[in-house]
């Protein structure tokens, strides 16, 4: 059997593949190969990161307001005016004449203050009370007190370095929905997630290398997992299933899946490694695409339509609120069974973020996935933005994409403008990529902080501002596309376009936009 392992994770050559890129071998026969031993240990978990850790600092707590005592966007019976006259304060007279129009029972001026504040009946309404101030030739300004809340910034220590949230707004957008709910159910279609510490035997095959170079096989080896520590938590993941080796333990042998993952969930705002933009919803590992491991293992089953199409099925069936699928296949024909299984999805009431390609300096082909999903009200297909919010080079180029996200682009911003999160240490998984004599069984339960980039990366951003709005009442998978659409901010040509669909995703304008919570 011959095997291409991916060499760069920029490269996407699969039949059907993952955005990191793959070679995918020809489907075995089911076999029984894979024993799983039980590791109830943590594992070797090793929290070291691509980062120089002297980047690790101080992080700021959010400051906490009650908003227990109004749902308004103003503290009720309190106006402020500034006066024309010198000194901030008209002659008596005029004070008495502003106090009898509005009402008013008592007029102040603070502390620190060049303006007055004036106290109204706490139930009038303090806008229109403002307005009829502003008629006033000795009115400078005059206004409601809004409330100012402080931003949640999450004191995850790399959250600086993930220019991604903030790009997005996500500080303020947490705001209005903090997270998500743990009601909704987002599957993640990928490798599989490093959601378990366990332990599988596996026989791994000779093989050739892309370049002809030849791997002895290793025979029988134990392989230990361990799940992600900064994605894992009581009760997070749901229903787990493994189309690859047909069983309940979709283990990931090759990082993708967990670091997708923490782009949609990362546990957030617990002292620890990344954050994610809905780290409150449940997930649930479905894998339906092979790796590299898998191929050496011989793995009963590769990623093919029929495999993607039952997955997408079964995450509906099971009550996935939102797919992801950063997943493709930019060869062959058209996938009608893939179409038809979106649809069927959709159908459920299930969102889904799609891929829209890594190929665009490869010819820019069809992504023969993205393609079926492009129609479909309820299924969006997602193009990539590197840090300067503009199309990542890679980046699709086709009539189907319909929003934008941000994927990273490695030619601008070097590493450190690609998507940072949790996932395997490649040192202690990408084995296959040292020379035959130090090729050596993989390790998966050591952690690192790795960057990826790729339309991968931009899908689960989609995702999981779906699971926001859905936390916020939008049910309609169609809906939920609507509204992202309608607030996306502005990117390239003028209204929807090829590169960017309807623009990039703008969560906190959705959320405000459509009046769901001030």
């Amino acid at each position: 059997m011959s095997f291409r392992p991916h060499r760069s994770l920029l490269t996407l050559t699969a039949t059907l593949c993952f955005g990191a890129g793959l070679y995918v071998a020809a489907q075995s026969a089911p076999d029984t190969s894979r024993a799983k031993t039980v590791d109830n240990g943590l594992g070797a978990i090793d929290l070291d990161t691509t980062m120089d850790p002297e980047q690790y600092g101080v992080t700021r707590r959010r400051g906490f307001v009650s908003r227990e005592r109004s749902s308004l966007p103003y503290e009720p019976g309190k106006v402020i005016v500034k006066f024309r006259e010198a000194g901030g304060r008209p002659d008596r007279e005029a004070l008495m004449r502003a106090l009898a129009d509005v009402g008013a029972s008592e007029m102040s001026q603070p502390s620190h203050a060049d303006f007055e504040v004036i106290r109204i009946d706490p139930a009038a309404d303090p806008e229109a009370v403002a307005a009829r101030l502003m008629e006033r030739p000795d009115v400078v300004h005059a206004q409601a007190a809004y409330r100012v809340y402080s931003s949640f910034r999450p004191n995850d220590p790399q959250f600086t370095n993930q220019w991604n949230l903030s790009a997005l707004g996500m500080e303020t957008a947490w705001d209005i929905q903090p997270g998500s709910s743990s009601s909704i159910i987002v599957a993640v279609l990928d490798t599989g997630v490093a959601f378990e510490n366990t332990t599988f035997d596996f026989t791994a095959t000779a093989f050739v290398d892309d370049n002809g170079v030849r791997y002895p096989a290793l025979g029988r080896v134990s392989v230990p997992f361990a799940a992600a520590p900064d994605l894992a938590s009581a009760n997070r993941f749901v229903t787990p299933r493994d189309f690859i080796y047909d069983d309940t333990d979709p283990v990931d042998l090759d990082g993708h899946g967990t670091h997708v993952s923490g782009t949609i969930g990362q546990l957030t705002n617990n002292s620890t490694g990344v954050a994610g933009m809905a780290y409150n919803v449940r997930l649930m590992p479905v894998k339906c695409i092979s790796s590299t491991w898998d191929d050496i293992f011989d793995s009963p089953y590769v990623g093919t339509d029929d495999i993607v199409a039952r997955a997408i099925r079964y995450a509906a069936d099971n009550g996935a609120k939102v797919i992801n699928m950063s997943l493709g296949r930019n060869g062959g024909p058209a996938a009608p069974l893939i179409g038809e299984a979106l649809r069927y999805a959709v159908g459920k009431g299930t969102f889904i973020a799609v891929a829209g390609g890594n190929d665009y300096e490869d010819g820019n082909p069809i992504e023969r996935l993205a393609e079926q999903a492009g129609p479909i009200e309820g299924a969006m297909v997602v193009a990539s933005v590197g840090r300067d919010m503009t199309r990542a080079y890679y980046s699709g180029v086709k009539s189907y994409i319909d929003i934008a996200a941000p994927g990273g682009n490695r030619r601008s911003g070097g590493a450190e403008g690609m998507i940072l999160q949790q996932t395997y240490s490649p040192s202690a998984t990408d084995t296959f990529l040292l020379p035959p004599s130090q090729f050596r069984a993989p390790r998966f339960d050591t952690m690192a902080l790795v960057y990826y980039q790729g339309t991968s990366m931009a899908t689960p951003h989609v995702a999981g501002m779906a699971a926001l709005l859905m936390s916020q009442g939008i049910t309609s998978p169609a809906a939920v596309e609507a509204a992202i659409k309608r607030f996306a901010t502005e990117a390239g040509a003028a209204g929807r376009d090829d590169e960017y669909g309807s623009g990039i995703i703008n969560p906190r304008a959705t959320l405000r936009g459509l009046g769901l919570a001030k």
